[in-house]
């Protein structure tokens, strides 16, 4: 009995055709326009919110991490000392840039932090049931409102962003200004 060999049933076989591609389609990008809400700003003082809130966006997110950390080690049942932890988070560090946001532009729409201090301070008896859950609660509690926070911060970057660039279409010589400047060389050879 004769086999047929695999290669000549692959040449026997129909040929794959190739699928036609999809031409992809560019998302229209919507133009940045000037706002109400920074027009107050200088192009300077613009840049450095949009800096700062760049800066409190990174110290949110290792927060958040942070948290994360301590919750998945209170889940395994291995609660982290907050000896060790709390010098990682005070009330210095977790306030600063959220005060100098508040002094930039208003409020209203910035959820309330959590109280980072009190839950590295709280020590749980892991073999309390009630304490490990009351901590796992508060701690989740804390990264949703870190989320929160995280949120409005990129809705205001995004914002900034775009105010930037609404000022640099409006008046393309303004990103000249964002060059470092060079001394000038033949001043310093004479």
């Amino acid at each position: 009995m004769d086999v047929p060999s695999t290669t000549a049933a692959a040449a026997a076989a129909p040929a794959a055709v190739p699928a036609a591609r999809t031409p992809r389609r560019t998302p229209q990008r919507v133009t940045p326009v000037r706002t109400e809400e920074h027009a107050h700003l200088s192009l300077d003082e613009l840049r450095s919110y949009r800096t700062t809130l760049s800066q409190e966006e990174s110290r949110v997110s290792y927060w958040r991490r942070i948290i994360q950390a301590r919750l998945d080690l209170l889940r395994v049942g291995a609660d982290a000392d907050s000896d060790t932890l709390r010098p990682v988070l005070t009330d210095e560090r977790v306030g600063a840039g959220r005060r100098a946001l508040v002094e930039i532009m208003p409020v209203d729409d910035i959820p309330p932090l959590p109280d980072l201090a009190g839950l590295w301070d709280r020590l749980v008896d892991l073999a309390d049931a009630e304490a490990v859950a009351a901590l796992d609660h508060d701690l989740s509690e804390a990264e949703r409102q870190l989320s929160d926070y995280r949120s409005v911060l990129h809705q205001r970057i995004a914002a900034a962003t775009g105010e930037l660039i609404a000022r640099y279409r409006d008046e393309p010589s303004l990103c000249l200004t964002a060059l470092p400047s060079e001394p000038d060389r033949r001043r310093a050879s004479a």
